[in-house]
């Protein structure tokens, strides 16, 4: 049976994560209040930061700059799109 939360991002009650998707507070966060359709938005959105601003998963900065994105995407007022960016 799966689980539901009211997603802050979607505003709508809705099927949950499975697991934590992301290590300590910030995770716990993300499993209690992020649904699975706002975090398949968010593995895009960092998918795009990845390609665009050529970051590495390796770098401390880098994985550092991808969580404060990752809480504005999904808590806050949104995360940009980098400067130049057009989709393909």
């Amino acid at each position: 049976m799966s689980r539901t939360v009211f997603c802050e991002k979607t505003r709508t009650e809705t099927d949950g994560l499975d697991f934590a998707p992301w290590p300590g507070e910030l995770g716990k966060r993300v499993f209690n209040h992020i649904g699975k359709a706002a975090w398949t938005e968010w593995l895009a959105h960092q998918t795009m930061l990845i390609n665009e601003n050529r970051l590495s998963p390796l770098d401390p900065k880098h994985r550092a700059f991808l969580q404060a994105e990752m809480e504005k995407f999904l808590f806050g007022a949104g995360s940009d799109k980098p400067e130049g960016y057009t989709p393909a």
